[in-house]
C-alpha cells in the first residue's frame, strides 16, 4: 500500500519511522499510567458499604463518595428542601432546551423571557421567602453553589462585557475612556484579591444598616472581573468585521443602535463565541476561589469533608470526584460551543 493510499490515522501515527517511534513511546507511557490507575479506580475499588471499615481492598474507597454524595451536590442545604434545588436546575435545563430547539423566529423571545423570569425565580426557590422556608446562603454549597455562582456571575459578565466592548469602540472619547479604564483595571487585578476585598472591604464602605450577602458579594466580584475579559473577547469579534457592514447599514438609514443590534452585534458574537466560551469555562473553574471567604463550593465541600475523622485520608477520592465533575462541565461546554459554531456556519451557507 503506497503512502498516498494510507488511511489518515495511520499516516499520522505511523507515516514515518520517527512518528511510529513517537507513537509507540506515547502509547507505552499511557499504558504505564493507565493500568495502575484503572486498577485503583475500578478493579480494586470498594463500591458498597457505609463506613471506612468497609474499605478493605487496596483500591479507591468510593464508599466515601456514596456517604457524602448529598453534601457534594447540595452542601448543607436542608435535606427536606433539596427538591427546590432540583426544580431550579430542571427549569433552567428546560429553558435552554426550549431555546435551542425552538423555531428561529421564537428563539430571541424565549431567550429574553428566560432572562427576565428565571434569575429571580431561581433566587426565590433557593433562598425561600414568600411562602417558602428561608434557607440562608451559608447553608448552600457543593455543586449547586458552583453552578449558581457560574450562572449568576455570567448574567452580570456577559451584558457588561458587550456594553464595554461597544464602549471601547465608541467614537465618544468619554465613553471610550471609561470603558478602557474599566477593562484594564479589572483585568489587572487578581480574581482572588477581588473576591477577598469584596467580602471584607465592601461592608466597611457601605452605609450603616445596609448589608449585602456574602455570596452576592462574591458573585458580583467575579462578574465584574469576567466582564472585562468578555469585553475583550467581544471586541475581537467587532474588529474582525469589515467596516463595510457598518457603512452599508448607515446607507440603508439604520440608526446606530439598530445597526448594532440587527447587523453588527449578531455577527460579532458569532465570531467571539469560542473566546466567550473559554471565558465562561474559566469562570466555572474560578468559582473555587470563593473558598478563601469560607464559601463552600464543590471543591470547598470536598476539602471540608476530609476534616471528618471518620474519613481521614480520602484525599484522592475527594479530589478525583470533584475534578471529574469540573472536567465534565467544561468539556460539555466546549462541545456545545463547537456545535453552535458548526450550526452557525451551516446557516451562513
Amino acid at each position: 500500500m503506497s503512502e498516498a493510499t494510507l488511511p489518515l490515522w495511520r499516516k499520522r501515527l505511523f507515516g514515518t519511522p520517527a512518528t511510529a517511534v513517537g507513537t509507540l513511546v506515547i502509547a507505552f507511557c499511557i499504558a504505564w499510567i493507565a493500568v495502575p490507575f484503572l486498577r485503583w479506580a475500578l478493579i480494586d475499588a470498594n463500591w458498597s458499604g457505609t463506613s471506612r471499615n468497609d474499605c478493605t481492598a487496596g483500591g479507591a474507597c468510593w464508599v466515601f463518595i456514596r456517604a457524602r454524595f448529598g453534601q457534594f451536590m447540595y452542601g448543607l442545604y436542608p435535606a427536606d428542601q433539596r427538591w427546590r434545588v432540583d426544580l431550579t436546575g430542571i427549569l433552567f435545563l428546560l429553558c435552554v432546551v426550549a431555546i435551542v430547539f425552538a423555531p428561529k423566529r421564537l428563539q430571541l423571545r424565549l431567550g429574553l423571557f428566560s432572562l427576565v423570569i428565571l434569575p429571580p425565580l431561581g433566587i426565590w426557590l433557593l433562598a425561600g421567602g414568600f411562602g417558602l422556608r428561608p434557607v440562608e446562603t451559608r447553608e448552600w454549597g457543593g455543586l449547586m453553589l458552583t453552578l449558581f455562582i457560574s450562572v449568576y456571575s455570567s448574567l452580570i459578565a456577559i451584558p457588561l462585557g458587550i456594553l464595554f466592548a461597544l464602549g471601547r469602540q465608541s467614537e465618544l472619547k468619554v465613553i471610550r475612556l471609561v470603558s478602557i479604564l474599566f477593562i484594564e483595571f479589572w483585568r489587572g487585578v487578581p480574581i482572588i484579591a477581588v473576591i477577598f476585598l469584596a467580602s471584607l472591604l465592601l461592608p466597611l464602605i457601605l452605609p450603616s444598616g445596609v448589608g449585602i450577602d456574602r455570596l452576592a458579594r462574591a458573585v458580583i466580584g467575579l462578574g465584574l472581573v469576567i466582564a472585562a475579559y468578555m469585553a475583550e473577547a467581544v471586541r475581537g469579534g467587532l474588529q474582525a468585521l469589515p467596516s463595510g457592514q457598518r457603512e452599508a447599514a448607515t446607507a440603508l438609514g439604520l440608526t446606530y443602535w439598530k445597526a448594532t443590534g440587527l447587523i453588527i452585534l449578531p455577527q460579532a458574537l458569532r465570531i467571539s463565541l469560542p473566546a466567550m466560551t473559554n471565558e465562561f469555562i474559566a469562570l466555572v473553574k474560578n468559582t473555587t476561589l470563593v473558598l478563601v471567604v469560607s464559601i463552600l463550593d464543590l471543591l470547598g465541600i470536598a476539602q471540608a469533608s476530609l476534616a471528618d475523622p471518620n474519613w481521614v485520608g480520602m484525599n484522592m477520592e475527594a479530589y478525583f470526584f470533584s475534578g471529574g465533575i469540573y472536567w465534565l462541565i467544561c468539556y460539555g461546554l466546549s462541545r456545545w460551543s463547537r456545535a453552535l459554531e458548526r450550526s452557525g456556519r451551516q446557516r451562513q451557507r
